[in-house]
């Protein structure tokens, strides 16, 4: 039985799990779950503002680049012109083009000296390429604007440039981008030359671009990986946190099912804080109530059986006595004797089961506003009337005019009727009982004085236990069945209120039972 307390108590490999326990299961699948989305979306934004950032940077050089290029080239004879081309070209790896007043094209930079940069033809690009398919897969992504392709054209003039038309037209600089076929870009800066009507179209292929963008996405995904990576060890890890604490919860409550261990220990992992710590501190109060009304069943049980015994021994006697004894006056004092165990019993019984019932019948009974001075007046008129005060004078005093609870009446009205049975019980013929009912601090607080002997303060709580009996010596035997006051206790408890036993207030001889509810409000 050590063996099992030590194993249900916890397991010592959680201790590492600690600093988890005080995060709500709710908080930490959302973090494990959600951290790597995060960090995705927020490297895909991050590129994406990344690479607009530097086509910005590049639009405004070309911006630059065409119109000082234009400066330099308006005025200059062809010979400059073609230096220039050559020059410029050369040293900020451009293709320059001048276009004449009629749109033919006049000089090309590519023409006069060596190309300073390389367009593969469609035909020579893998369409298959990872990282061209990724560069599409990220566009899509970001939803960014298809860009036209960039083709050499056969013809080519003035006419076959959109941007260089409109820069003709508005005799404004024009920058258009377009895509490689290799998937990087191209951007071309359109600008008039001078007043003659010539026209220039710079062209430049920023490769860096795209080989930088690429880099800082290789980087984000690694980054993704990593925290997929961690993310994947951390579900194992809550996983852990999970699983453990709930299989010691199934192994104790397997064993507290099979009632095989009754010291079984359910943990209730005080260090926890989520929602597995007030599963497992629920279910172990819920095997405390449950082993609690067990223990509770089986001690009524044998308390019934005690009861019932008696009477039934001395009922057997007297049925045994009869077929032996001629005497006639005897023989009814045996009939008598019978006659009254099967009172007894009878009684037993109807006090039995209406205490076995009243848990069950509380927990679905609907609760409704009642007056507990004018329900007392009524169930002591309805007692005299019956003749069941014995004699006494019950007074009522009501202290204040709301005087109400929530609760079911008729078993209100039980409590009264015990707590008044065992006032007329103790009390000497002719005495006085006192009914005293106040509201204190939004309490009804309803006491019952008698002038009896009095309870001693070491047993007022046992006269609350079932079958407790401790009567007066000149009250017959078996008159009560010891129930009175535990059912009473019973219902107070179930409207959420307490009774109790206490002295007189007024040092007088006596004792008082205290039923204290809860007013309505």
């Amino acid at each position: 039985m050590a063996e099992t307390g030590s194993v249900l108590k916890g397991d010592p490999r959680l201790d590492k799990l600690r600093w988890s326990r005080r995060l709500s299961l709710t908080s930490r699948i959302l973090f494990v779950n959600v951290l790597p989305l995060v960090l995705l979306g927020g490297g895909v934004i991050y590129l994406d503002s990344y690479r607009k950032q530097l086509l910005d940077e590049r639009f405004k050089l070309a911006l630059v680049e065409a119109q000082i290029t234009a400066e330099a080239l308006a005025g200059a004879t062809p010979q400059r012109q073609e230096a220039l081309l050559i020059q410029i070209g050369k040293e900020q790896r451009l293709r320059i083009r001048v276009y004449g007043p009629e749109g033919i094209l006049e000089s090309d930079s590519f023409q006069l000296a060596p190309p300073s940069f390389d367009l593969p033809e469609a035909s020579e690009v893998n369409q298959d390429d990872f990282a061209l398919r990724l560069d599409r897969w990220f566009d899509t992504v970001v939803d960014a604007p298809a860009l036209p392709d960039y083709v050499d054209p056969e013809a080519d003039d003035a006419s076959a440039w959109p941007e260089l038309v409109r820069a003709r037209e508005e005799s404004l600089t024009q920058i258009v981008l377009r895509d490689a076929p290799d998937g990087t870009h191209v951007i071309n800066a359109a600008a008039p030359v001078g007043l003659d009507g010539d026209t220039l179209l710079i062209t430049r292929n920023p490769v860096d671009i795209t080989q930088r963008v690429r880099e800082a996405r290789t980087n984000v995904a690694l980054i993704v990986l990593l925290f997929l990576l961690v993310s994947t060890l951390l579900s194992f890890f809550l996983a852990q946190t999970i699983v453990r604490p709930l299989r010691e919860l199934v192994q104790a409550a397997v064993r507290v099912r099979q009632g095989r261990d009754r010291q079984v220990e359910v943990p209730r992992l005080p260090d926890r804080r989520d929602e597995i710590g007030m599963l497992a501190r629920a279910v172990s109060d819920m095997t405390a109530a449950l082993r609690h009304r067990i223990d509770a069943v089986e001690s009524f049980a044998a308390d019934v059986a005690h009861e019932i015994k008696n009477p039934l021994a001395s009922l057997r006697s007297a049925t045994e006595s009869l077929g032996k004894v001629e005497d006639p006056e005897l023989r009814k004092q045996l009939l008598d004797i019978a006659t009254h165990d099967v009172r007894r019993i009878d009684r037993l019984v109807t006090e039995i089961s209406d205490a076995s019932r009243i848990d069950a019948e509380m927990s679905r009974a609907e609760f409704e506003m009642v007056d507990i001075a004018a329900l007392t007046r009524n169930v002591v008129a309805s007692r005299d009337e019956r003749g069941e005060n014995r004699g006494n004078t019950v007074t009522i005093e009501a202290i204040g005019e709301e005087l109400c609870v929530y609760g079911v009446a008729v078993r209100l009205e039980r409590v009264i009727e015990n707590l008044l049975d065992n006032a007329v019980s103790f009390s000497p013929d002719g005495g006085t009982i006192e009914v005293i009912i106040r509201c204190r601090d939004g309490r009804i607080i309803m006491t019952v004085c008698d002038e009896g002997p009095g309870i001693p303060e070491e047993k007022r709580e046992k006269v609350f236990h079932r079958f407790h009996s401790d009567r007066p010596e000149d009250e017959d035997f078996g008159n009560h069945s010891g129930l009175g006051l535990a059912i009473g206790r019973t219902i107070a408890e179930a409207h959420d209120g307490s009774l109790h036993a206490d002295g007189r207030a007024d040092g007088k001889k006596g004792a008082c039972l205290v039923l204290d509810l809860p007013a309505a409000k």
